[in-house]
Parts: C-alpha cells; sequence; structure tokens
C-alpha cells in the first residue's frame, strides 16, 4: 500500500488535534504504520519555531516574517520527519500543513494566496498532501472550545494567533474555503460544529476508500 500524506486544516478550536489524533489512532489499529506530526512543529528547530510564531509578546512580528517562519519550520519538517516516513512506507498524519500559510498568511495577511502558494511548493519539495480535511465552523465555535495544545506548549492562555480579531479569523475560514472551491479532488471540507467523534467518522469514512480499509472510531 503506498504511503499517503493526509492534512487536518482549519480555524483555531475547530478540532484539529483531536481528530488528527483520532484517525492516526485508527490506522494503526488496522496495521497501517503511520506517523502523527503538527505544524509548526515536530523536529527540535520547528519547535523552536513554534515557541517565536506563537509567542505572545511578538506583536511586532512582520507578515513575510510570519510567513517565512512557517516556510522554515515547514521544510525542516519535510527534511526530518515527512519525507523520511514516506519514503519507509510510512503514512503521515499532520495537523496543519501547507495551506494553513495559504489561508492564514495568504488570504488573511493578505500576501497573495499565489505568492504563498509558490513559496509552498519550494519548501515541501513535493511532499504534498494526498488528502485534506477542512474542519469548517464559524469563529465563535471554535473559541467556545476548550484550551488548545497551547498549554501543553507552556504558552499564555491565548497564543499570538488566538489574539487577533475577529475578523481576522472570519478571513482564514475564507481563505480555507476558497481552497476548498478550487481543489475540490483533494480537500474534503468536514461539517466541524458537531460533536468531534462525528467529525472523526466523517473523516474515517473518507479514507477508508484511500486506504480500502474498514476503519473503527472509538469513543472520545
Amino acid at each position: 500500500m503506498k504511503a499517503l500524506l493526509i492534512t487536518f486544516e482549519g480555524i483555531e478550536g475547530s478540532g484539529k488535534t483531536v481528530v488528527s489524533r483520532e484517525v492516526h489512532g485508527a490506522l494503526e489499529r488496522v496495521g497501517i504504520a503511520a506517523t502523527l506530526v503538527r505544524e509548526p512543529g515536530g523536529t527540535a528547530v520547528s519547535e523552536a519555531i513554534r515557541r517565536i510564531l506563537l509567542d505572545p509578546a511578538r506583536t511586532e512580528m512582520a507578515p513575510r516574517a510570519e510567513l517565512f517562519l512557517y516556510l522554515a519550520s515547514r521544510a525542516q519538517l519535510v527534511a526530518e520527519v515527512i519525507g523520511p516516513a514516506l519514503a519507509a512506507g510510512r503514512s503521515v498524519i499532520c495537523d496543519r500543513y501547507l495551506d494553513a500559510s495559504v489561508a492564514y498568511q495568504g488570504w488573511a495577511r493578505g500576501l497573495g494566496e499565489d505568492f504563498v502558494a509558490r513559496l509552498n511548493a519550494a519548501a515541501v519539495a513535493g511532499a504534498v498532501p494526498d488528502r485534506t480535511f477542512i474542519l469548517d465552523c464559524a469563529v465563535g465555535v471554535g473559541f467556545a472550545r476548550g484550551p488548545s495544545q497551547r498549554e501543553a506548549d507552556g504558552i499564555a492562555a491565548r497564543d499570538r494567533l488566538e489574539r487577533e480579531e475577529t475578523r481576522f479569523h472570519e478571513k482564514v475560514r475564507e481563505g480555507y474555503l476558497r481552497l476548498a472551491r478550487r481543489e475540490v479532488k483533494r480537500i474534503v471540507v468536514i461539517d466541524a460544529s458537531r460533536p468531534l467523534d462525528e467529525v472523526v467518522r466523517a473523516a474515517l469514512g473518507n479514507l477508508e476508500g484511500l486506504f480500502n480499509v474498514k476503519l473503527a472510531v472509538e469513543p472520545i
């Protein structure tokens, strides 16, 4: 079976971290070797960049600087983890990936979707997703959910991006939905306003065709 790169995207609080973890577990339970990673992060270099990017004290960060930090983290993750895993026959489940930069920096920050896409192509060196799930929900739904991975990272109660105004997060959502309309073969939009076990079930149902295997949901 070909190793696949599966990515999960969405606004803050959409459930990406929980759903990607559950999908990874479902694959492992049926004997499909898979590696779970997150962005930004996943390597020593990338985790150091993550701390800079999410630090709420870094209010002076320019949009282009923000973009290039994400790209640097991504390039290191591909070189050190994603690329070797795929080459070894291990599928990869990624909590955020290149589409995040298109939605956040390309659309919401106004740097240009095509501009960011070209830089992404250089950063990932051919490691493009086979399937991307956008977990879509209203901004208010996302922020009403519990605390994110930030607590495990030792970051303040709300990180730098989470502190952005509501309109910024609405534009991020717009950016994701624009991508979904442009790449209908790769991107699947899932209603993430539902309970997360239903979201997991929807993702696994879609992946069953890709992996040609029955995937079970465990209670969250």
